[in-house]
């Protein structure tokens, strides 16, 4: 297969290139130039926000799939439904569990609570400034979705992504932030009530979205490992890596710590079983991937 990665170069996205690679496909990565793609992957340098400069660097290629890693509103959803939808033959979008956003559900979510055809889509908000896309991450992502899911112009899959854990190139500063304040013992802010979430390793979701690629089911799916986190658990396992002392601190209003929740939105992924993918669980590798973090600071 011909693939495209759009902004493939960091975290799960370069080890999906490599996992692609290594099958046998034929790798391209699109991105603005920051970075480079992986070694034996092609590279195609375009902002995606400037539908003219995605056009100039597409020139006539064609692919059999296309991997969004990067899509994260409505506008740049149109964009790429217009200059891919003579190009792509599948079109995966990564998303994410916070579509579920304003779900509080005493069983897990299913993809049926947020359907993308239903979602209204408003362009007009200020997709641009970086403090709102901030704020709005989540719906972003279902009016993104939405714009693709209505008559879609390709065959498309949007894979809902747990939080992820893993790799000593984690970017996000999450599990640093647990670190420091274990290392030093100083408190955590938790809610007062505190839900688990679904998780899933990096490699993991690597290899899933590998799978998707090359796969026929279409519409919204689920991914995350079998068994849900608590914050205990991240943190004791941290702890056991740094050494220090976690100091839970509930709070009723303010900012809480990244891996704590006021709702309970873990997620189903009853339906990408169904389909064949086989996920691990969460206690099989959350040390591993403790270990990689921690390990790289």
């Amino acid at each position: 297969m011909d693939i495209l990665i759009i902004g493939g170069s960091r975290y799960f996205g370069k080890r999906l290139t490599a996992r692609l690679l290594e099958s046998g496909h034929a790798v391209t990565v699109l991105n603005r130039g920051s970075s480079a793609p992986p070694e034996g992957a092609a590279h195609l340098v375009a902002d995606r926000n400037d539908e003219t400069a995605l056009e100039k660097s597409l020139g006539d290629r064609a692919f059999d799939a296309v991997v969004d890693q990067v899509c994260y509103t409505p506008r740049q959803a149109e964009i790429a439904r217009r200059v891919f939808g003579a190009r792509a033959r599948r079109y995966v979008m990564t998303s994410t569990v916070e579509v579920y956003e304003y779900e509080d559900s005493a069983v897990p979510v299913r993809e049926e609570a947020v359907d993308p055809r239903t979602v209204a889509v408003d362009t007009g908000l200020p997709w641009d400034d970086p403090e709102f896309l901030d704020g709005h991450y989540g719906e972003g992502k279902r009016q993104a979705e939405a714009v693709f899911a209505v008559d879609p112009p390709f065959p498309f899959v949007s894979v809902r992504v747990a939080h992820v854990l893993g790799g000593d190139d984690d970017f996000t500063g999450r599990v640093d932030h647990y670190a420091r304040r274990i290392r030093a013992g100083e408190p955590i802010a938790v809610p007062v009530v505190n839900h688990p979430a679904t998780y899933v390793y990096v490699e993991e979701i690597a290899a899933f979205l590998a799978w998707a690629v090359e796969a026929e089911f279409t519409g919204p799916v689920n991914a995350h490992s079998h068994g849900l986190l608590t914050t205990a658990e991240i943190c004791a396992e941290i702890e056991r890596r740094v050494g220090g002392r976690t100091v839970f601190q509930e709070v009723e209003v303010g900012q809480v710590s990244p891996f704590s929740f006021t709702r309970s939105y873990g997620m189903d992924n009853a339906r990408a079983t169904a389909l064949g993918f086989e996920f691990g669980h969460s206690s099989d590798w959350l040390a591993q991937a403790v270990s990689e973090t921690v390990g790289a600071r």
